[in-house]
């Protein structure tokens, strides 16, 4: 019985696949993605999108010179926060978080890809520094 238990446990363990830790480098090509309309790092300036430094952790609209939509404006003030689970879910669909958002991107369907990017926007402060 013990073997038994032991066969269908390691069964089902290597069967589930493992994500890998998250690859920056392989983040910032995927931001490539993300370049036309987001800038990070020093000096980066709005565009048709915010800037997305310190995106990671930060509440919802939170960019001053910059003019969210209104669902957007209501999650922050609501307090939203950026949070990864949060930004996974919004690079996967961004209107299935943000309906009336004016984000006209199809999403990134890859779950290990969205990692990457995470991990990739998570490097940058809010003064636009690398930490």
């Amino acid at each position: 019985m013990h073997r038994l238990l032991l066969s269908v446990s390691l069964a089902v363990l290597f069967a589930a696949p493992a994500l890998a830790e998250p690859d920056i480098a392989k983040g910032e090509q995927s931001f490539r993605k993300c370049m036309p309309c987001h800038a990070v790092g020093p000096g980066a300036k709005p565009k048709v999108g915010p800037p997305l430094n310190g995106i990671v952790g930060a509440k919802w609209a939170q960019f001053p010179d910059f003019t969210y939509s209104e669902d957007l404006k209501a999650g922050g003030a609501a307090g939203k926060v950026w949070d990864a689970a949060t930004l996974d879910a919004y690079l996967l669909n961004p209107k299935a978080v943000a309906p009336a958002g004016r984000m006209a991107f199809f999403g990134i369907k890859p779950e290990a890809e969205r990692a990457d990017l995470i991990a990739y926007l998570k490097q940058f402060a809010p003064s636009g520094e690398k930490q």
